[in-house]
């Protein structure tokens, strides 16, 4: 027997705070530039960089959270037949943070004991453990810390879960059936990516999965070259399993005899690999232990790509694992995803459906053979033992017959997503456009988010509200901006200082500079607002006029509304301008609910050392930071130029290269602020 049961998951959580209302725009590059290495396949290097310049609205920025944690109970499905036992939370994203086989009494994921967000998702919010599911865009995926849809499917023989939502950025459904058939020792995923549009998108998928990692845990995948990142834009491949100094980007200061970079406990810094399995091998990735024993992923061929990430073994890469989860525990990613690496996109046809099926379970192999020094005999134990235990024809069947249910609508709903695929399924019913949205999916009745714009496609404008009050969701569909383009040129009721901000939303985010600068300028006209103001402050710093932007900021704090947000992004402003005196005295008149944002804080810091003001400088170094960002130095950076500062002034000598190099090596910074992920390796 298979069950399907909904289950409370009790943990201590932090709490995710608001959504920043303040809209941050996509990159004016819509791609980044690569450093290809000679070394690299052409048909590898193809698509590096391609459509992957940092991008998030329609979504807003997660990042109100803290770590203050409080105990609270998930609403988990949990699948289980004799084997297996599934924990999956719909609440967030649809991660698998459980995943216990049963024989060996044995978990083979990580399971954070913790829900803590930290700043290292495409909205900030993320949080580490388990199985998370990214697609659409380069990054861990713009819901991860938000509710998707969640769904019981009949039709099978036994019960299934479906997890599905519209993905607001690029337009188009993205839906995982799990399946846990009643004699299996592995859990399987069917995922489905729909593009609906008559246009191509640039596609994107990757499936993360956290393991433990422990002295003696060795990645194995069937390659035996590596394509090897630096920098994350630097890449080169490397012959598996050993990096070394030759190594093209590892630098000269690497260990000379070189590091297994199978073996993640030996790593010094935090290391990426993408393993270039040859096309007629079975794809898979496995994270064993000294004996010969963990977890497996394997696949359908469509998901072509495998990757493992290490924090490294520097003090930063173990401050990262801590602040993650608990003290003590540690865990390494193993991921699969659609293209050789994560950098890029891949092109995705109009009306295209890509489908494929992975599974994850236990795998035993042979111990000696898995720690062998001669790495081909390595991953042909571990393959050997995985013919075993799930033939290739085996998922391939499987995957041909979770199609037929892949089709099937669900007949409970567990859990609620957004409105936002109703919106969508409503405008393509009033413009009598075709909806090629699966019917299967079903998508609830918008609410209160998409009302506004749900009135604009109704009636035609989208309704005004005072500018002290949230502007609302933003929307850069295309299709919304000829709507709200016709609505402020045709429609009396339309033409206010909010369809005006919105409508400049839609032209940056379209890479219309002048065109949103033109409507902000409107918006202004029709009503003063701080939150045009800000707009227009953003794109002044687009075109490098620092000063502008600082004083259109000012102008927005004081017009209001005067949010923690926006005193942050102010602050930020006269920090980069180096304006620490006005720093100061904005900072002591802020109300203290605002004035104690840790970013404020380690703002307030950096005027207080150039104040010379070191006791207040040091306060900073007790607080437990929440938001810092993946590879910020931020904190370390303030700690060294204190030291710096303190040591010039007590030997009376200038703070000098010689000195910054003594700081470095004799004051180590506190842990609790070392976030440090890579080690000076050049």
């Amino acid at each position: 027997m298979t069950d399907l049961k909904i289950e409370e998951y009790g943990i201590p959580a932090a709490d995710l705070g608001p959504e920043n209302p303040l809209p941050v725009f996509r990159n004016a590059d819509p791609n980044i530039k690569v450093g290809i290495d000679p070394s690299v396949p052409p048909d590898d290097a193809r698509y590096l960089g391609w459509q992957v310049g940092f991008r998030t609205l329609p979504h807003r920025m997660q990042d109100g959270y803290s770590r203050n944690r409080q105990p609270r109970a998930f609403r988990a499905v949990v699948l289980e037949n004799d084997f297996v036992r599934a924990t999956i939370l719909p609440e967030v994203g649809g991660r698998m943070v459980s995943l216990f086989y049963k024989p060996h009494k044995r978990e083979l994921l990580d399971r954070n004991p913790v829900f803590q967000p930290a700043n290292l998702a495409l909205r900030n919010a993320w949080f580490s453990g388990g199985v998370e599911w990214n697609t659409s865009h380069f990054g861990h995926y713009y819901l991860t810390c938000s509710p998707v849809f969640a769904t019981k499917i009949e039709g099978a023989g036994y019960p299934v879960l479906r997890i599905y939502e519209w993905d607001r950025v690029k337009g188009f459904p993205w839906q995982i059936d799990f399946h846990l058939p009643p004699d299996s020792h592995f859990i399987f995923t069917r995922v489905r990516l729909v593009n609906p549009n008559a246009h191509e998108l640039p596609m994107y998928w990757w499936t993360n999965m956290a393991v433990p990692e422990a002295p003696g845990v060795r990645t194995i995948c069937p390659a035996e070259t590596s394509l090897h990142t630096t920098n994350g834009t630097q890449v080169s491949q490397m012959n598996l399993p050993r990096l070394t100094p030759e190594t093209p980007g590892v630098g000269k200061n690497f260990p000379a005899e070189g590091v297994e970079m199978t073996y993640g406990s030996k790593l010094p810094s935090s290391r990426e690999f993408f393993f270039q399995i040859p096309e007629t091998q079975r794809r898979w990735i496995a994270a064993l232990d000294k004996d010969g024993t963990g977890f497996v992923h394997a696949s359908t061929p469509r998901l072509r790509g495998r990757k493992v990430f290490y924090w490294g073994m520097n003090p930063g890469g173990r401050r990262w694992q801590e602040f993650l989860s608990a003290p003590g525990r540690a865990y390494l990613e193993i991921q699969a995803g659609l293209s050789r690496s994560q950098i890029e996109c891949l092109p995705m046809p109009a009306q295209t459906e890509w489908a494929w099926t992975e599974a994850f379970g236990y795998l035993q192999a042979d111990a000696q053979k898995v720690h062998s020094e001669n790495w081909s005999e390595v991953w042909r134990a571990a393959d050997t033992a995985l013919n075993v235990a799930l033939p290739q024809e085996h998922i391939d069947a499987l995957d041909r017959e979770f199609a037929r249910t892949g089709t099937v609508r669900g007949n409970e709903m567990i859990l609620r997503g957004s409105g936002w695929g109703a919106l969508e399924r409503k405008r393509l019913e009033l413009q009598k456009q075709p909806d090629r949205i699966p019917q299967e999916l079903y998508f609830d009745e918008s609410g209160e988010d998409q009302a506004p714009w749900l009135t604009l496609l109704e009636r035609g404008y989208l309704p005004a509200r005072d500018p002290q009050r949230d502007p609302g969701q933003a929307m850069v569909q295309p299709e919304w901006k000829a709507l709200l383009e016709k609505s402020v040129q045709t429609e009396p009721l339309g033409d206010h200082w909010l369809a005006w901000y919105h409508l400049g939303i839609m032209r940056l985010e379209a890479g219309d500079n002048d065109g949103a600068r033109r409507a902000w300028e409107k918006s202004l006209h029709h009503q003063r607002s701080g939150w045009t103001l800000r707009n227009l402050a953003v794109l002044a710093a687009r075109t490098n006029n620092d000063h502008e932007s600082t004083e259109l900021l000012k102008q927005a704090w004081e017009c209001g509304p005067q949010i923690a947000a926006l005193a942050v992004e102010y602050g930020a402003a006269l920090v980069k301008e180096e304006r620490f005196d006005e720093l100061r005295r904005f900072a002591s008149e802020l109300p203290e609910s605002i004035r104690s944002h840790e970013r404020l804080r380690i703002f307030s810091a950096r005027a207080a050392l150039h104040a010379g003001a070191f006791e207040e400088v040091e306060q900073l170094f007790a607080h437990d930071f929440a938001t810092v960002r993946e590879g910020e130095v931020t904190l370390t950076d303030i700690w060294f130029a204190l030291q710096e500062k303190k040591l010039a002034a007590s030997e009376k000598v200038p703070v000098d290269e010689a000195l910054k190099k003594r700081v470095r090596l004799e004051f180590p910074p506190p842990p609790n602020i070392d976030f440090r992920m890579i080690l000076d390796i050049s």
